[in-house]
């Protein structure tokens, strides 16, 4: 065969093969992806997603909801924001929208949507463009109503239990008590608990105003009070933050300072002997391997929860990390300055101080504050193992299941945080490794 049909030859192999990898390859990849949706259960998920929960959970998100509830056993008829007790408004004060009428509590949710308690075991829902809803608690037949078999979807029914949601606001019917739930726009009580003379006065008032308690200036009382709130406790929410960023920065810069000289060891032009940097690399590989929450469960069990328990994690982890990389940036020094340190007769730790560290300062200075920035965040998760830091205060809030405007208050604090953190880390690898003094990205 000729030279030139050899090379025909082999181009048209060369276009099958070609070919036929460009209809394999989107074969392969449909087949991938339809493993993946099997192996996940993409149509179990989709099966189990309630879309009226997730609408719950974002309203809950930004706004707060009032319940007023009344206990069918005693009459008893309470208002309270959120539900708890530090925001329950005195029996004889409760909002413009809740009435007590003789025997009745009229409850005007807005829109024409009016819910009525009557009596100890009575109510009723008036639903413009429905209709009214109404029934009796009973201890023995249960939640007894008009709804007939011609139930909407956005009312939940049974013997025991009455839900209706509605976009005014919310009523829950059992045999225990009668509850109904109204949203507003904000975080309410933010600022100050309804115990508090300051609650409903304006920043204007308290700056400028006369004195609104007797024994305080305004603002160090408004201050105080704020500080001291006993629903969304900003003071033990600023030291959880605190505590979450001592843990990022103890355990980095623990970790630092005992990768250093470990790393002397590791690194082939300092170590001579092959047993030594070999046990030392295998140390970082252990260290490093196991992933920060496992040593923070382990570290739990041996010594208890807490902060510390956290920074040591951290500590841990980064060891093995920061001794890979420092014993990397030991090898490639240039040995000329190290020589020339040791010609003026310096002993041989100078030679390490004046000849070795400072080119690798950059290297280990923008690392470990990247580390520090990256801990932030891991402190977090860490905080909610060990029971420390701002992580434990989020742990709690989400599995209370009901405060999700709390939730949403703890990430924007810990997204501040980690922005803060980035803009401080940067800034000091600027001025610590460029000499520039600029700030700001």
């Amino acid at each position: 065969m000729s030279q030139t049909a050899t090379l025909k030859a082999e181009a048209a192999s060369l276009i099958g093969r070609k070919r036929l990898l460009t209809i394999a390859m989107p074969v392969a990849i449909l087949a991938y992806l339809a493993y993946i949706a099997v192996a996940f259960d993409f149509a179990g998920v989709a099966e189990r997603a309630r879309a009226d929960n997730a609408r719950a959970l974002v309203a809950d998100s930004y706004s707060y909801k009032t319940h007023v509830t009344r206990d069918n056993r005693s009459g008893e008829v309470t208002v309270a924001i959120e539900g708890e007790r530090k925001g329950t408004y005195a029996p004889d004060t409760p909002p413009a929208w809740v009435a007590q009428q003789d025997d009745r509590t009229v409850i005007d949710l807005g829109d024409g949507h009016v819910v009525t308690f009557i009596g100890d075991d009575g109510f009723s829902y008036d639903i413009p463009a429905y209709g009214v809803i109404e029934g009796t608690i009973s201890r023995a037949r249960g939640v007894q109503n008009n709804l007939g078999d011609d139930v909407p979807d956005w009312i939940s029914v049974s013997k025991n239990r009455l839900a209706i949601t509605t976009d005014a606001g919310r009523v829950t019917v059992t045999r225990n008590k009668t509850e109904v739930f109204r949203y507003f726009l904000g975080w309410e009580l933010f600022f100050f608990t309804l115990d508090s003379p300051y609650h409903g006065h304006g920043l204007a008032e308290i700056l400028f105003g006369p004195r609104i308690d007797p024994d305080h200036s305004n603002l160090s009382g408004a201050l105080s009070d704020f500080w001291n709130n006993a629903m969304w406790r900003h003071g033990e929410v600023a030291w959880a933050l605190f505590e979450t960023v001592l843990m990022a920065f103890l355990g980095t810069m623990g970790a630092a300072m005992v990768a250093l000289p470990l790393a002397f060891l590791a690194a082939k032009n300092f170590t001579p002997v092959m047993a030594v940097r070999f046990g030392v690399r295998r140390v970082f590989d252990f260290v490093r391997g196991v992933d920060a929450l496992i040593w923070t469960i382990v570290l739990a069990r041996a010594f208890g929860p807490g902060p510390l328990t956290g920074a040591l994690a951290i500590l841990f982890t980064d060891t093995g990390s920061f001794g890979k990389m420092f014993s990397e940036a030991l090898e490639n020094v240039d040995d000329k300055q190290i020589e020339g340190v040791q010609s003026t007769g310096a002993p041989v730790l100078s030679r390490y101080r004046f000849g070795v560290i400072p080119q690798i300062t950059p290297v280990l200075l923008s690392q470990v504050l990247y580390y520090l920035e990256s801990n932030t965040r891991s402190a977090t998760i860490i905080g909610a193992i060990t029971g420390g830091g701002i992580g434990l205060l989020l742990t709690q809030a989400i599995i209370t299941q009901k405060d999700w405007e709390e939730v949403t208050y703890y990430i924007v604090l810990i997204v501040l945080m980690v922005v803060f953190m980035d803009w401080l880390s940067g800034i000091l690898r600027r001025r610590l490794i460029k000499g520039d003094a600029g700030g700001g990205h």
